[in-house]
């Protein structure tokens, strides 16, 4: 036993490494769990067109702008206001001129509850230059995948009924349409404002 004691120790050592810096927790019942992954390890992204209160949206509409794309919901109770927080403030240290070549989206993930104009006064709310879209289901689905956001409807047993667990990424297009980073949920306005800014015509 005593010999196998330093066999132990090293196997639970590198498990306790492999759990805090290498595993990535995931559920793959969450919808939009298998995104695809370009070359650049990013996930694949691309075009889509969405409804939303002024009629449909297309990515493409905003090429030769800055996009950045957050999947949500308006009855979030924390994570999406301080998602859309964050966007805001970085938003609003924009030049008037830069502000033209930058586009906000706010996709949502529950178009049960979100109806348009539920979601055009929500996003207004933190700024006019964020759009609330939404779509059926399976759309909202599939484009998750493809940005590799995943959400998942949970159940409860409160005045809400339901809550939506998702991811809470914020996702950069470029003015050329391509999906080129991925900012992690708590990204300060400052540091999205840098990663806006690096694709800006107008810097």
């Amino acid at each position: 036993m005593k010999k196998l004691l330093p066999v132990i120790i090293t196997v639970l050592l590198l498990a306790i490494m492999y759990v805090l810096f290498i595993w990535q927790p995931g559920d793959s019942s969450m919808q939009g769990a298998v995104p695809g992954l370009s070359g650049s390890g990013l996930p694949s992204g691309g075009d889509f067109t969405l409804q939303s209160l002024d009629g449909p949206v297309a990515l493409k509409d905003y090429r030769g702008k800055v996009v950045l794309i957050y999947f949500g919901y308006t009855m979030c109770p924390d994570i999406c206001p301080t998602s859309l927080s964050m966007m805001a403030g970085a938003l609003a240290q924009l030049k008037p001129e830069q502000l033209q070549q930058v586009q906000g989206l706010f996709i949502s993930v529950d178009p049960q509850r979100d109806t348009l104009q539920r979601l055009d006064e929500y996003t207004r709310y933190f700024h006019p230059a964020i759009k609330g879209l939404t779509d059926k289901p399976e759309r909202i689905a599939e484009l998750a995948k493809r940005y590799g956001a995943v959400y998942q409807k949970v159940v409860l047993q409160s005045a809400t009924d339901y809550v939506v667990d998702h991811s809470s990424e914020t996702y950069v297009v470029d003015p050329q349409g391509r999906l080129v980073e991925r900012l992690p949920h708590g990204t300060l306005p400052e540091q999205i404002l840098a990663a806006i800014r690096k694709y800006l015509q107008d810097k």
